[in-house]
């Protein structure tokens, strides 16, 4: 088939399998900054930085010219976990700069669902058990074992039978910990629930699950791989409650736009994936040279500039902004993590529409459809953020009355 007389949107739409039927179809030429630019030159503003992506924004220097160096040394080499390399060695060392001292083995991957899996076997080889617990309206990702644990029967049912001896639960909800037993395995959180639209829980909660986790035996993972790198204004959400999970997932705001995951854990936990049988998680692209130099140069970004110590200043501007119109209902914040609650969906699909069209990208959810979603990158100045919020107000303005 000859498709090469074809314009881009129309292969894009005609021969690239679509995720949705509405897929937003900006025909992207470049970004910069806080912005996307399309091929007429039209300019949007990221508000979503791809969905936590985009920490830093798009073409930050620093990042640009270490992807650019490495690429002039090698590219793949060999599969995971057969030769020293320094960009992983180097990340390595930046990771647990920022991580507790019980956090100190890193395994990295390509993207947050395959961290999730592979800290899933490892929580069953490590205890010997198979029961999971996961949580009501959480979301973990999209292959079958990170399906398993997400709490959204509506995307799950078209693709049973899938992982057995899985086990849902309340979040924030301390009644429900006794479900969590001497034979669960281990037990998958969201420290903010995302998807379910920025559901912040109780610290006095979460140091609970903590003690009721380390009561049984069962390992604590933790799954920030939308909340991780600085997006709630702290380096990882979990600090925000001063407990420490056995078993931590990262990846989306990992490494600047690669394609990047890590599952974290001890050592001690890490070595039983190595026997019995050798070979307990593999990958072939994990660790990718590339990806593990934008990674590193992301930390120190973050550090070097002091990007997260402004994170909530900012997050408190747009809150102030949006919150004293009579539209939004409820706004749930944690850094730059925002769900803004509206009266219903149409409302929403309405504002986010007209608001794409005015150059804003905010989004939608997808498990809770009277919210819409803002996660702009961290380095966001705050003349950007009053533009952006004009145009969520005048959106908003459009359609309420």
């Amino acid at each position: 088939m000859d498709i090469s007389n074809k314009s881009n949107k129309d292969i894009f739409f005609e021969h690239q399998a679509q995720t949705s039927p509405y897929p937003l179809g900006i025909e992207v030429d470049y970004a910069k900054g806080v912005y996307l630019y399309d091929k007429e030159g039209k300019s949007y503003m990221d508000l979503i930085s791809g969905i936590a992506v985009n920490n830093l924004g798009h073409g930050h220097p620093k990042l640009i010219e270490a992807i650019k160096e490495q690429v002039d040394k090698y590219l793949f080499v060999m599969v995971y976990g057969e030769m020293v390399q320094k960009p992983q060695i180097e990340l390595t060392k930046s990771l647990l700069s920022v991580l507790p001292d019980q956090l100190n083995s890193t395994y990295f991957v390509n993207s947050g669902t395959e961290a999730n899996e592979a800290a899933l076997k490892l929580a069953k080889r490590y205890t010997g058990r198979t029961e999971l617990v996961s949580f009501n309206r959480s979301y973990h990702g999209n292959t079958h074992g990170s399906l398993s644990v997400s709490g959204n029967e509506v995307k799950k049912n078209a693709f049973r039978p899938l992982l057995p001896d899985v086990r849902f639960i309340n979040f924030n909800v301390k009644e429900d910990l006794q479900y969590i037993t001497e034979k669960t395995a281990g037990v998958i959180v969201e420290p903010i629930q995302g998807d379910a639209g920025v559901r912040i829980p109780d610290i006095e909660y979460m140091q609970a699950l903590r003690d009721r986790c380390t009561e049984v035996g069962a390992q604590l993972i933790f799954d920030e791989i939308q909340t991780g790198f600085g997006r709630t204004g702290k380096f990882f959400a979990f600090e925000h409650f001063g407990v420490v999970p056995d078993i931590l997932t990262i990846a989306k705001g990992m490494a600047g736009g690669m394609a990047m995951g890590c599952f974290v854990s001890s050592a001690e936990k890490m070595k039983v994936l190595s026997h019995d049988p050798i070979l307990g998680h593999i990958t072939t692209f994990g660790g990718h040279p590339v990806s593990c130099a934008a990674s590193n140069a992301v930390i120190n970004i973050l550090k070097e500039e002091k990007i997260i110590e402004d994170v909530d200043r900012k997050g408190l501007i747009i809150e102030d902004r949006l919150k004293s119109h009579p539209a939004v209902k409820e706004i749930r914040r944690k850094g730059l993590m925002f769900a803004i609650d509206m009266e219903n969906f149409e409302l929403v699909n309405n504002v986010v529409t007209t608001c794409i069209e005015k150059g804003v990208i905010t989004y939608w959810f997808l498990s809770t459809p009277y919210a819409f979603r803002i996660a702009p990158p961290l380095t966001i100045t705050d003349e950007e953020i009053h533009k952006a919020c004009d145009t969520i107000l005048e959106a908003i303005d459009v359609h309420y009355s």
